[in-house]
């Protein structure tokens, strides 16, 4: 079995890769490592792939999935994961932001008992409000989940093979697979590592990232709890509106009938049917739910245009 795989995403990182190439070249030959490096061209529009196919030319150690279109970076690790076949898996950026030189320290950290070590870039050199929104969202996310990281975004992180393997990854959720890793049961550790400034091109982040990781976690914290049992989340919303707005109905009948209020001006029975209304529709919504849970299929969402390197053995 191959010691290490390292899986890199890319979009149009092209500048990048012949020297991250080489850096990733130096570390596993330095330490005689049995390696891969599985690239996953996530739909580049620059001249990535084209350079990594040169690279494979020169090295079958690089190995190649290019994507259809750009599915962003939770499709292109999936596609990374399936593929890898090392004992052990780091993930890094493409931007030379972090350094393999890192490799041998994220594995004496694993072989210490964990079965996932992620990098904390405790010294960054991003945007202000890259690692003020990004402060914000490890402490968040740490305070729902109980997995507590200080750079849970970060890159560069190591797996055990089996982790990954288990792990689910679509929409946005690479952002918690530390989180997803804990609830199967595995061991988290972290680890300081170094963090670069951006030699070439321009970063994907964006002011949008923040809103779109608040939604991503709601959505991790409802799967985590209630995806197997949908009706036991809208179900409970709906059985708390039915019997409010019951309860006010009543209330309004005993006002009716024993005291013969009328009611046609009471803007709270509009209220109490409203509410009861609200009730049946979660309740439906978790039934609804329950259906698609029992029938769920686990399809990829991304397509794969080629692959370079994965034939050999």
């Amino acid at each position: 079995m191959i010691d290490v795989s390292v899986v890199i995403p890319v979009y149009n990182e092209a500048d990048s890769l012949p020297e991250l190439h080489e850096r990733l070249v130096a570390v596993v030959d330095e330490n005689n490592y049995s390696a891969e490096f599985v690239f996953i061209d996530d739909g580049s529009t620059d001249s990535s792939f084209q350079v990594l196919q040169q690279l494979h030319e020169t090295d079958k150690r690089v190995c190649v999935s290019q994507l259809r279109r750009n599915y962003g970076k939770s499709a292109a690790l999936a596609e990374g994961f399936n593929l890898a076949r090392g004992r052990y898996v780091v993930t890094m950026d493409s931007d030379l932001q972090d350094d393999p030189a890192e490799i041998p320290h994220l594995i004496a950290k694993l072989l210490e008992g964990f079965d996932v070590v992620s990098g904390w870039k405790k010294k960054r050199y991003d945007p202000f409000i890259k690692r003020f929104t990004s402060k914000i969202f490890n402490k968040v996310t740490g305070k729902i989940t109980g997995v507590h990281l200080n750079d849970m975004n970060c890159g560069l992180k190591i797996y055990r093979n089996e982790v990954i393997k288990l792990v689910r990854l679509y929409g946005q959720r690479h952002r918690f697979i530390p989180v997803l890793a804990a609830q199967n049961g595995f061991r988290i550790g972290e680890l300081v590592v170094k963090h670069a400034p951006r030699k070439h091109g321009v970063t994907k982040f964006g002011p949008s990232r923040f809103l779109v990781g608040a939604l991503d976690l709601l959505t991790l914290v409802f799967l985590s709890r209630y995806v197997k049992r949908p009706l036991h989340f809208f179900g409970g919303l709906g059985m708390m509106s039915f019997s409010l707005g019951f309860l006010v109905n009543l209330y309004l009948s005993i006002e009716r009938i024993l005291y013969n209020k009328f009611l046609s001006n009471r803007p709270l029975l509009f209220l109490g049917v409203l509410l009861i209304i609200v009730g049946v529709q979660f309740i439906s919504i978790g039934l609804i739910g329950e259906m698609l849970v029992e029938s769920r299929s686990d399809v990829n969402s991304y397509k794969v245009k080629k692959t370079i390197g994965f034939e050999q053995e």
